[in-house]
């Protein structure tokens, strides 16, 4: 529940976050209010849905989908209530003269690395998500004016009696399991990154795949020397592990603690990472471990067995989690009450919900006919034998 809680200021209202403006296709498909949304929108969100990772377990791939598919057209839907939602909340922005500076989008940014624990931590979410930084970084203003939207709607006042008695509600939900506290240096060396970062340098426009790969061979060996350097320097004077992680770690967030990366479970870290840790005594330093970051060196300084966290220690992250809760069900409902008055002119009949729902039913009908089928040709062999 503790890691869940942490991650919320992240993921609570970011479900109303949605891509920018396509140019692909200037032809109207709806029309919201005086605002018009395009087939170059739809395509853009529509592209960018389907790369979601759990997504491509159904075969879905934005160049070659079956458009009478189940999954195409729950997507459709999706996409489609999306763009009218985020036309009709950049409308009512406009209205109450909400801005958002680089000031603002860069708080929120450093509020989110913070939480997450590093930028390398991040960026592994994200790509595992099929975004980019960039298209996440093109999204957060929008984050940003989705927030200061909601605080314009109403106040949200969390006491600590509420988050007591959520406490004591769902006590279950503060179980951990056993757990290290550890701290680390980091030698980002990640071969992908090397290679797609030598790729972009004009100088190296010319070289082979083999020739790209011989020179990300040999910076991933200079880290790991820069690594090894590292790891005698701690082992010979383990006192001094903080100041060398301040100085060296590429960890940027936890270097700033002296590479505390604090309290954590089995299944917060990477598994090579997680591995070593749970392996280690406490004021111990491992030898340089290997993940998709790069390579670290772990000193385990704590350990605890699995409990159940104390009100005190999760009292400010359950009022979060309320507070959250509460702003999120304020900004559904006026959402609600915005699509209630607009006036939405589905200019392309394919894009309306009722023809969506017609083919959606179309959909299940024919799944139903043929399970149906399958089930009586099952049945049919049984009595032949």
């Amino acid at each position: 529940m503790k890691k869940t809680l942490k991650l919320l200021t992240i993921l609570m209202l970011s479900a109303f976050v949605l891509t920018g403006c396509g140019t692909k296709s200037g032809k109207a498909i709806v029309k919201v209010n005086d605002k018009v949304i395009t087939q170059g929108d739809y395509d853009k969100l529509f592209n960018q849905t389907v790369k979601n990772p759990s997504l491509q377990a159904f075969g879905l791939d934005s160049g070659n989908v079956d458009k009478n598919s189940f999954m195409y057209i729950m997507i459709k839907d999706k996409v489609v209530n999306e763009l009218i939602i985020r036309s009709l909340i950049d409308e009512e922005v406009k209205k109450r003269h909400i801005v958002v500076s680089k000031k603002d989008t860069d708080a929120e940014m450093k509020e989110i690395l913070d939480k997450v624990g590093s930028k390398a931590k991040f960026k592994e979410v994200l790509k595992k998500n099929g975004v980019s930084m960039k298209e996440f970084k093109q999204d957060l203003a929008q984050e940003v004016k989705m927030k200061k939207l909601v605080d314009t709607l109403q106040r949200v006042s969390i006491t600590e009696a509420d988050a007591q008695k959520f406490y004591n509600e769902n006590k279950d939900k503060f179980k951990y399991p056993d757990r290290v506290r550890a701290s680390h240096i980091l030698v980002s060396a990640n071969p992908e990154e090397i290679k797609q970062t030598l790729k972009a340098d004009k100088k190296n426009e010319n070289l082979s795949n083999a020739e790209l790969d011989k020179l990300v061979s040999k910076e991933m060996a200079e880290k790991l020397k820069t690594a090894q350097k590292l790891l005698a320097e701690v082992k010979k004077d383990p006192s001094s592990f903080a100041a060398v992680a301040k100085e060296n770690s590429d960890d940027v967030a936890s270097a700033k603690q002296g590479g505390d990366l604090g309290f954590f479970g089995k299944d917060e870290m990477v598994e090579a990472f997680s591995k070593q840790a749970f392996s280690q005594k406490p004021n111990t330093i491992s030898d340089i471990v290997k993940t998709p970051y790069g390579y670290h060196i772990i000193m385990v300084t704590d350990r605890k067995a699995a409990g159940v966290d104390t009100f005190d220690n999760v009292k400010y992250e359950i009022i979060l989690y309320l507070e959250n809760e509460q702003k999120v069900k304020a900004l559904d409902d006026f959402i609600s009450s915005l699509k209630k008055y607009a006036k939405i002119d589905y200019v392309n009949n394919d894009y309306t919900p009722t023809d969506v729902a017609k083919a959606l039913q179309k959909q299940e009908s024919q799944a139903a006919a043929s399970s149906q089928k399958t089930d009586s040709s099952k049945e049919d062999k049984k009595s032949k034998k």
